[in-house]
């Protein structure tokens, strides 16, 4: 009896030693785990946790395993996208914004853009308003329907930011009663630009034509937009886009120009052509510029086709256009020259002939037929003066002298500079 005590006694004292030993390397390993930034698990821990692990796996056969991650990521997802332009679902022009920020500044959505995210802003106002909201379009009191009213209906163009040197204006819609019948002026309907440069007064049709104002250093002073509306009733229509144009951009027109074109090829019209029911306005005095592309150094100017009437009225500036009129040229006061109303073309030279020096340069052209020479042969006209840029002048006076002229229309080509007329 006393030999097993001694012998379970020794037994005990072996396993608590044993189990001290365990338990001190135990604790040395974990510590060893945490200092290297691991995890250890004893022996019956790893039992433990291939087992659990190979429960997880016999579940996810059935249920597949919860993406926590990219759930909580899209929680917080923030897309941003640039207030740039973009169409509207109505052909319209806006800005690129959140449905609040566009109900905020008074637009109103149409369509979407920034692939879906934002809602293209659309801004239209109309009279006794002020904006300052880039491509803003301004319309007549019950647009789309006609207005037949008289008065002033007027928009102020606030800056948008300091460094905006130009308002461009385009013409989406343009209808008002049109010039008096006798000297062609705009006496009983007039659209008025003030507050930048001087703009000549415009009435009549010119929906398709544009304006560029200068619109001055600051943001103190606005630029005003005025229809003035007076006399018989007349179902009067406009729709003008008004586009902001920074001092930095490369579309910003050149100095003095009320008109800018850019391209290789395009169209040019005086306010209120039309070859049916068009006349040419009194009291203009405006410049018409190109933009020369690289690569060319010339220009051609062409009177548009005219498949209205039996005799060409795409240039009809002077005498009696219900007859035919021979081209005049040049300054002075003779029967020949321009002294009243022009088109002033630089060194301007009929197409196949021999450039002129410098000091026979023909500058003014008028007359009821298109050419830089003396001639009832309309021609085309080559200029290499650069840049390229036009001037139309009229007077305040076309009885009795000039009947039923219609302005002009001219078709411009640039001409490269290996082209064998240069």
């Amino acid at each position: 009896m006393g030999l097993k005590c001694l012998v379970i006694l020794f037994g005990l004292l072996k396993f608590c030693e044993l189990n001290e030993t365990i338990h001190r390397d135990t604790l040395s390993r974990v510590a060893n785990s945490k200092a290297t930034g691991g995890i250890y698990l004893t022996k019956w821990n790893r039992g433990l946790e291939r087992g659990h692990q190979d429960t997880k796996k016999l579940e996810h056969r059935f249920w597949p395993p919860v993406q926590r991650d990219s759930r909580f990521l899209s929680l917080f997802t923030v897309v941003t996208f640039p207030n740039g332009g973009c169409a509207g679902a109505s052909g319209d022009n806006g800005t690129c914004m959140t449905a609040r920020e566009c109900t905020s500044r008074g637009g109103s959505a149409n369509g979407y853009c920034a692939n879906g995210f934002g809602l293209c802003c659309i801004f239209m106002t109309s009279c006794d308003s002020s904006t300052s909201e880039n491509s803003t379009y301004f319309v007549n009191s019950g647009y789309p329907a006609p207005y037949e009213g008289t008065g002033s209906c007027e928009l102020s163009v606030i800056k948008a930011h300091p460094d905006v040197c130009q308002i461009r204006l385009d013409f989406d819609r343009f209808s008002i009663a049109g010039p008096e019948q006798v000297n062609h002026v705009c006496n009983q309907d007039q659209f008025i630009v003030s507050g930048g440069n001087p703009i000549p007064a415009i009435c009549g049709s010119n929906q398709g034509s544009h304006m560029y104002v200068d619109a001055g250093i600051g943001t103190i002073n606005p630029v005003k937009l005025t229809f003035v509306t007076s006399g018989n009733p007349f179902e009067r229509l406009w729709k003008i886009k008004v586009t902001q144009i920074p001092c930095n951009t490369i579309y910003r027109a050149d100095e003095g120009c009320l008109q800018y074109y850019t391209g290789v090829s395009g169209q040019l019209r005086s306010f209120n052509y039309h070859p049916v029911t068009g006349l040419q306005l009194s009291n203009q005095d405006y410049g018409i510029c190109i933009r020369m592309e690289r690569n060319f150094c010339g220009i051609q100017y062409t009177a548009c086709a005219d498949t209205v009437n039996n005799r060409s009225r795409a240039f009809t500036l002077t005498g009696n256009s219900n007859n035919p009129v021979n081209s005049m040229i040049g300054s002075g006061s003779g029967a020949n020259n321009c002294a009243n109303d022009w088109l002033l073309v630089p060194c301007a030279a009929n197409v196949g002939r021999l450039q002129p020096a410098q000091a026979l340069c023909t500058d003014r052209i008028c007359g009821g037929t298109f050419s830089a020479d003396l001639s009832m042969q309309s021609s085309s006209v080559l200029s290499t003066v650069k840049p390229f840029r036009l001037w139309f002048h009229t007077d305040n006076t076309e009885a009795p002298a000039d009947i039923g002229n219609r302005g002009f229309c001219l078709n411009y080509i640039q001409q490269p500079c290996t082209n064998n007329l240069i």
